[in-house]
Order: structure tokens, then C-alpha cells, then sequence
């Protein structure tokens, strides 16, 4: 942990705002633009500003990516097909083999 928590917000620089940034975002929520110590700096760096936006909408994706959905089973469409095929497979057999577990 760095010096984080005695950081004067009104005094930060953006090479200050890059150092910390880690800090930002792993001690928050996620998203740096609504912390409001932070507020004024980023309304007066633009180029700090417009980086915050991008990291957030990464992180909001990534956070996206193991979040589950409804359609996350595939369709009983797809179960058929596989069972058909695999009918075809063994010769028309209408009972598939269970597989034996060891």
C-alpha cells in the first residue's frame, strides 16, 4: 500500500493520477469516474478523463464475460441433434450406451 490515503486530490498531477490509478480501481467499485474525490481532477484532464472511460468499459466487459445468461444451455433442438447423430453413429441403436464411470 502506497501513500494513497494521504493524497492531496487537489494537487494530484496526471503523472501522480497514472501512479495511483491501480489503487483507484482496486479499491473501489470499479468505476474511478464516480469517485468523488476525483471529480474535479478529471473534469480538469481531459486525457486522464477519456483513460478512466476506456479502462472502465474494459472492466465492465470483462466483468460481463462471467456473468451468466439465460441462453447458457444449449436448445433441446441441439440435445436432439446430438442424439441422432449419435444414433447414426452406433448403427440406428435406439438406447444409447451409458458410459461406465471408474
Amino acid at each position: 500500500m502506497t501513500e494513497f490515503q494521504s493524497l492531496d486530490f487537489d494537487k494530484m498531477t496526471p503523472a501522480d493520477f497514472e501512479q495511483y490509478l491501480p489503487e483507484f480501481f482496486s479499491n473501489g467499485d470499479g468505476h474511478v469516474s464516480n469517485d468523488p474525490r476525483l471529480q474535479t481532477f478529471l473534469r480538469n484532464n481531459p486525457d486522464c478523463a477519456a483513460l478512466v472511460r476506456d479502462l472502465e468499459a474494459i472492466a465492465d466487459q470483462a466483468r460481463s464475460l462471467f456473468e451468466p445468461t439465460e441462453d447458457q444451455d444449449p436448445s433441446d433442438a441441439v440435445w436432439s441433434n446430438i442424439q441422432n447423430k449419435l444414433k447414426q453413429d452406433l448403427g440406428g441403436e435406439d438406447e444409447l450406451p451409458i458410459p461406465q464411470t471408474v
